[in-house]
């Protein structure tokens, strides 16, 4: 970060960071040992999973709803517009953090997978991880908190123009991040009545965010996301042949 940053964009930085990071670490947490008990707020199973189901609306609304661009326009109004990428993160933080905080475990097992087959389920999470590991590497412009552009306006600089990425993971499957992210999703062998509905309600939401995602990403890349569309799928990799295309200038949304 560079020293000569205003307060505000080292205070948003900091912050798009700290919040981002801890949320993101807890998430991962959550997902592979299950939730921590915090806050009892629910005397039942039924009114633990309504408030279970409350708080992942409420997370999916806030996550989905800020990134379309409809609301950046919106916004871009009264927030410089290399401040909302960040802004989003620490938005985004904030909300998983009250979901992980306030989440109510039933205790009701549905399902237990044992023996050879929990050592299956668990193997998930590491193959989550080596998805998402060659994702990121093969972006190379990551940036899960949004800080490059608020770093390159303080900066001087114009923010780059990140491509949109066919290579590594892209050649056999558009989403790859999200591929990980349901991996790990359903990679804990213990399948109790709220983590049930946790995972049916983040794959639904995944699945449908990355559609949302994927109009904006056409409007952005043209014929040439369309062609990769048509070649690649979105999120299971069940093409055997690799994508051979080139790339495209624009940003890559994940």
């Amino acid at each position: 970060m560079k020293s000569s940053m205003p307060l505000p964009a080292r205070l948003t930085v900091l912050a798009a960071k700290t919040i981002g990071g801890a949320s993101l670490l807890a998430f991962v947490v959550f997902v592979l040992n299950g939730p921590v008990p915090l806050i009892q707020l629910a005397s039942s199973t039924a009114s633990a999973l309504l408030l279970d189901g409350l708080l992942c609306i409420g997370f999916f609304v806030q996550h989905s709803g800020m990134v379309r661009r409809s609301f950046q326009d919106r916004i871009a109004r009264f927030v410089p517009q290399p401040f909302i990428p960040a802004i989003y993160a620490i938005a985004s933080g904030l909300a998983l953090g009250v979901l992980l905080v306030a989440w109510q475990p039933t205790g009701l097992v549905i399902a237990s997978a044992g023996g050879p087959f929990r050592w299956a389920v668990r193997s998930l999470a590491v193959v989550a991880v080596v998805v998402f590991v060659a994702g990121v590497r093969a972006l190379r412009h990551f940036d899960p908190f949004g800080v490059r552009p608020i770093e390159a306006m303080s900066s001087g600089r114009q923010p780059r123009q990140v491509p949109l990425t066919i290579r590594g993971p892209y050649r056999w499957v558009r989403h790859p991040l999200y591929t990980a992210m349901l991996l790990l999703i359903w990679s804990h062998p213990e399948l109790t009545a709220d983590r049930l509905l946790f995972n049916v309600a983040w794959t639904i939401w995944i699945v449908v965010g990355t559609i949302l995602e994927e109009r904006d990403l056409a409007l952005v890349f043209g014929a040439e996301y369309r062609r990769y569309q048509r070649h690649v799928p979105m999120l299971i990799p069940v093409r055997l042949e690799p994508f051979r295309g080139g790339q495209a200038a624009g940003p890559d949304r994940e």
